[in-house]
Parts: C-alpha cells; sequence; structure tokens
C-alpha cells in the first residue's frame, strides 16, 4: 500500500463527493420513497455529508479523520439495504464501494498527512512525563 498521503488525499476526493451525488441522485430520482417526501430523504441522507465537506476539500487530516465516522452511518446503511431491499442491491453496492473507498482514502490521509505535519496523538508516556519536571538524580 503506499505511504504517499497524495494518493489517498485523490482517493478520498473521487469518492467523497462521488458518494454525496450518488446519494443524492438515489434517494431523488433513482428509487425515490413512496412513503416519505423526496426533501425529507435528502435532508436525512445528504446533510451529513455535507458536514466535513469543506475540510476535506481543504485537505485537512482532523476533518478527514473524523468524516470516517460520518461514512459509517452510509456503510451501516448500505449493509442494511443489500440485506432487506432485494430490489435495490445495485444501488446500495454502489454506496457500499463509494463509501469503502472514502473511508480508506480519509482514514490513510488522515494518517500520513497527520505524521508529516507533526499532528497525532502521544503515547501513554509521554503525556505523563509531559507535565513533570526532569528528575535530578
Amino acid at each position: 500500500m503506499p505511504t504517499n498521503p497524495l494518493f489517498y488525499r485523490r482517493l478520498t476526493l473521487f469518492s467523497y463527493p462521488l458518494l454525496l451525488l450518488w446519494v443524492i441522485l438515489w434517494h431523488a430520482w433513482i428509487a425515490p420513497s413512496e412513503t416519505l417526501s423526496v426533501w425529507l430523504k435528502l435532508a436525512m441522507w445528504g446533510i451529513p455529508l455535507l458536514f466535513p465537506l469543506k475540510g476535506i476539500l481543504q485537505g485537512n487530516p482532523y476533518t478527514h479523520a473524523w468524516a470516517n465516522f460520518v461514512l459509517m452511518l452510509y456503510f451501516l446503511h448500505s449493509l442494511t439495504t443489500l440485506y432487506t431491499h432485494p430490489d435495490e442491491r445495485l444501488y446500495a453496492g454502489i454506496e457500499l464501494v463509494l463509501t469503502t473507498l472514502a473511508f480508506i482514502g480519509a482514514t490513510f490521509y488522515a494518517r500520513y498527512a497527520g505524521r508529516e505535519q507533526g499532528l497525532g496523538l502521544k503515547k501513554k508516556g509521554q503525556v505523563s512525563n509531559a507535565g513533570k519536571a526532569p528528575s535530578s538524580d
């Protein structure tokens, strides 16, 4: 697997907007709900993807990391739809592929770009020793 953050940034920039477009197309035009209004369905499935969009487009590693929490909603939706709606399996499969690609891209971009920028979580020993004065033994 490449360790270059640019590869994963491009993967995210390809799959994340495509996922947003796909969700809108699927729920508004391809297979609109018979019980919910199109606007409600678009709000339910479109708005969550808009929250991290600005940070993803700007290349913020932190936003890429937390965008995965949003992506998990679509991952679970696609798996549930694959199981419960046989007539929409193709649509759910496309959503699953796009979500998986976006998840991989966002995860590894956050990891490698964060390392390049010096971001990251401190290890437990670093945190507990950071506040202590050096000992004079």
